[in-house]
């Protein structure tokens, strides 16, 4: 999408660093990306057959992008031409997730029989979905409008502001008319609902039919609020990738103070970890998504999940957390995954088949050799983010931090011999991969006392006996 990935990019990455332009390479690229993607789905859904995308719900699309057109020029003429409300909703992390959903869908019908009716109505579900997008883009640039918007399954979203529980379940259709900076809301066998949307993000009703969507405080003062998007439809999708990932969930008020609780002291934690976690978490973090908390989790922080999505750059999934640092922690392990996956589709790094199984003391099942390097990569940061919290002056949790540190590093060492020996690296791949040795390296400068090291070492080894009994067919050279 852009030029070619300066060699400086892969050094600062490999390193599990990343300055402020590295970040911002990394987001244009993937902003690009999502646009593209928006634009393939209205091209698709402009080219669909009749069965597939009907002719009213193609004329409904080329209205809702008019509107969407309106909100960015409205927002232009009022400021800086910069961000403006439409283009923060066609960037947000979940509407990736819509898109690639969307496109997916369309490309796939085509090739289904005139009988696949369960797709065709899943898809106009999902388009549906744009025209709430550009009726909350609006709303935002304060752009009156009057709009029918279809709904299914009983509940109508408006990204950024909330949601209704309409009186009807199934598919019904809600009248929203943006006025006076206020959103009435009419639908069948329902008293009329008024809506007041708030400056930053969220609207409030006096109805309990509706939702209003939630956000926690900047990161540090001054800066925009963090979206805990727990009503987006998009926000989590069955992947096999994830199967340990428990079920997105909706907040009650306590769920969302333990939240607000572990998140207002968690700048301080990713400070002690190193300077560049809190700029990368700001450049990088443009949604958080609750997750339930899976079976068998502890309130401390044992058994809790959490995840990011290639298609939703930006989104980070996690369940609640017990304490900053935990959150902390979270947040540079997942936006380093996120960190690897961009870069990966700027460049690749290497070519290895899908089918080949690696061993991996941070999972039971055998790893492809992109899951192997994905893994090494995040341990590695974590790795890094602890060791310098065990050596930041008054960490009042210094021994924790040293466990952590041994136990992560030990486990990444564990792997790098088989990704270095990988003949499936690229040339810029095996100079990040260079960089990741360089890193683990530099580590030992400042061990982590030895008994620290020797149960992590204890616990590896442990791991690939178990794996070798249980896998005996995938067995690989980092066995």
């Amino acid at each position: 999408m852009l030029p070619e990935v300066p060699e400086s990019v892969l050094v600062d990455l490999g390193r599990t660093g990343a300055g402020p332009e590295t970040l911002a390479l990394l987001v244009r690229d993937q902003d690009v990306r999502r646009l593209l993607v928006l634009r393939a789905v209205l091209e698709a859904a402009e080219a669909a057959s009749p069965r597939l995308c009907s002719a009213g719900q193609k004329a409904r699309l080329r209205q809702d992008w008019a509107l969407l057109a309106e909100a960015d020029r409205s927002a232009q003429r009022g400021g800086p031409s910069g961000s403006t409300p439409a283009r923060a909703r066609l960037l947000y992390p979940l509407t990736g997730a819509w898109g690639w959903r969307c496109l997916r869908d369309l490309s796939e019908g085509e090739d289904l029989s005139a009988s696949g009716t369960e797709h065709a109505d899943r898809l106009a579900h999902d388009l549906a979905h744009f025209s709430a997008l550009a009726a909350a883009a609006a709303v935002r640039a304060g752009v009156p409008f009057s709009v029918r918007l279809t709904v299914f399954e009983g509940k109508l979203v408006l990204p950024s502001l909330g949601a209704l529980q309409t009186a009807r379940s199934g598919v019904t259709d809600v009248e929203v008319r943006h006025e006076n900076e206020r959103l009435i809301l009419r639908q069948a066998a329902a008293p009329d609902l008024v809506v007041h949307p708030e400056s930053d993000f969220g609207a409030w009703s006096g109805s309990h039919a509706w939702t209003s969507a939630y956000a926690l405080p900047g990161l540090l003062p001054g800066t925009p609020p963090v979206p805990l998007d727990d009503l987006d439809p998009y926000r989590t999708v069955r992947d096999p990738r994830h199967r340990a990932l428990s079920g997105p969930t909706t907040l009650d008020n306590a769920e969302r103070k333990q939240w607000l609780q572990a998140w207002s002291s968690t700048s301080v934690a990713l400070r002690s970890g190193g300077e560049q976690r809190v700029t990368e978490a700001m450049t990088l973090l443009r949604c958080l998504v609750p997750l339930a908390s899976p079976p068998g989790s502890t309130g401390s922080g044992h058994g809790s999940c959490s995840a990011t999505r290639r298609e939703a750059f930006g989104a980070l999934l996690s369940s609640v957390p017990s304490d900053p640092v935990t959150l902390a922690a979270t947040l540079v392990h997942e936006l380093h995954h996120a960190k690897l996956a961009a870069l990966s589709d700027m460049v690749p790094l290497h070519r290895a088949p899908g089918d080949e199984r690696y061993f991996a003391p941070w999972r039971p099942d055998p790893r492809p050799y992109d899951g192997l390097l994905q893994g090494a990569y995040s341990h590695l940061a974590i790795a890094d983010y602890y060791q310098r919290r065990a050596l930041a002056e008054g960490t009042a949790q210094r021994e924790s931090a040293w466990a952590q540190h041994a136990r992560y590093r030990v486990q990444v060492g564990a792997v790098l011999p088989a990704l270095v020996a990988s003949p499936d690296l690229t040339p810029r791949g095996r100079r990040f991969v260079d960089e990741m040795i360089a890193a683990y390296e530099h580590m030992a400068a400042h061990p982590a006392p030895r008994g620290h090291t020797a149960r992590a070492q204890a616990y590896v080894n442990s791991a690939r006996t178990l794996w070798r009994q249980r896998h005996a067919f995938a067995r690989r050279p980092n066995e």
